[in-house]
């Protein structure tokens, strides 16, 4: 099966995402109103909208909020027109990277993303350059410490509909189809488990090693892109050492 990016668990595990919290609203709430926006205010019938209600919940995001950015993706609150675009790129030791956007001015952004590519040891390509190397996949972390049995979760994962298990340091991680998750996440709450982290994600087919020079750089261009306000997500393959890793 496809390689998994261990960035989810750094970020996971060293708390990556606290650095951002003045951020994190901001963009929680562009991907609410662009969920009600694509696929209808309802969660039920609308899985990204209802990802990212749960995101919001998981972030104590207020309910004015996130009321507000339903409102905006159903065009009953003026709000910027923003839209989406996907950047790819090369980094440090030329590992691929791919980088999803929001934003209301795409040249700006894309003049300030290249620039970041350059800044930290990368570069960004043209569109198709390194896309063709991820799929998207249901992605669950199930934290080790939460008594459950490796054998009985991931039978029952698989049972549920997973592609494929397996034990990453302190987690376990879960992946699957998108038309799997729903199913997957919902034999996991059945049986009392609490996924640490579920999301639709870009998984890499392989992954690409780095030393310790270039997965320190790398890191920096990771983080300088997640710091972006245009930015909503990223993904590598890179494979980084278990000092940072871990």
């Amino acid at each position: 099966m496809s390689g998994h990016s261990k960035w989810v668990n750094i970020k996971h595990r060293k708390g990556k995402m606290d650095a951002l919290r003045g951020k994190i609203t901001t963009k929680i709430s562009r991907e609410i109103m662009i969920a009600v926006r694509t696929g209808g205010a309802d969660p039920a019938g609308n899985m990204r909208l209802k990802l990212a209600l749960q995101k919001a919940r998981e972030n104590n995001i207020p309910k004015d909020n996130i009321q507000r950015a339903i409102q905006r993706g159903q065009g009953t609150l003026e709000g910027n027109a923003y839209e989406e675009l996907a950047y790819e790129g090369y980094g440090p030791g030329g590992v691929a990277v791919m980088v999803e956007i929001m934003t209301d001015n795409r040249n700006r952004t894309a003049a300030e993303i290249r620039h970041l590519f350059t800044k930290h040891g990368g570069n960004l390509g043209e569109t198709g350059c390194v896309g063709w190397m991820f799929q998207r996949k249901g992605v669950l972390v199930v934290e080790k410490n939460s008594g459950i049995d490796e054998d009985e979760l991931m039978l029952l994962a698989v049972e549920a509909g997973a592609e494929d298990f397996r034990s990453e340091g302190e987690e376990y991680e879960i992946i699957c189809a998108p038309e799997d998750f729903e199913s997957v996440q919902a034999a996991l709450e059945k049986s009392g488990i609490k996924a640490a982290h579920a999301e639709l994600a870009l998984v890499p087919s392989t992954r690409m090693q780095l030393n310790d020079n270039d997965a320190a750089r790398m890191m920096k261009l990771l983080d300088a892109l997640e710091e972006h306000d245009d930015v909503q997500e990223v993904y590598t393959n890179a494979d980084f050492p278990d000092d940072l890793a871990g």
